[in-house]
């Protein structure tokens, strides 16, 4: 069991910047391969941000490219997602997970553990 914890969510306008962190007190991230996904009220878990478990390689949904970074920390059980230019539609509670298992793909099955969230909330 992995017990991943968000921090960084807030209230920004439109147009502001925030970031996010993710870590796992006691635990090691540089095996696995993370992702960030997001969920605002009444709509299904999006994907946002994956890294492997290396840092070398990332990949973001289309809507975000250019303006989140997803990156992992010095600290090896910490990753990051730095959010800029933020609009309304990023309003979501951003969830963090890790992919332990043999799974590939960026959908909500092909991750193992999640955190609670932290929410975001962009005004206009």
């Amino acid at each position: 069991q992995v017990h991943l914890v968000e921090s960084g969510g807030g209230s920004v306008q439109s147009g502001g910047s925030l970031t996010l962190s993710c870590s796992a007190p006691g635990y090691t991230f540089n095996d696995y391969a993370m992702a960030w996904f997001r969920q605002a009220p009444g709509k299904d878990r999006e994907f946002v941000a994956a890294i492997s478990f290396d840092g070398s390689s990332t990949f973001y949904v289309d809507s975000v490219k250019g303006r989140f970074t997803i990156s992992r920390g010095n600290i090896k059980n910490t990753i990051y997602l730095q959010m800029n230019s933020l609009k309304s539609e990023d309003t979501a509670v951003y969830l963090c997970t890790i992919r332990t298992g043999a799974k590939t793909g960026y959908d909500v099955a092909s991750y193992d553990y999640w955190g609670q969230g932290t929410q975001v909330t962009v005004s206009s």
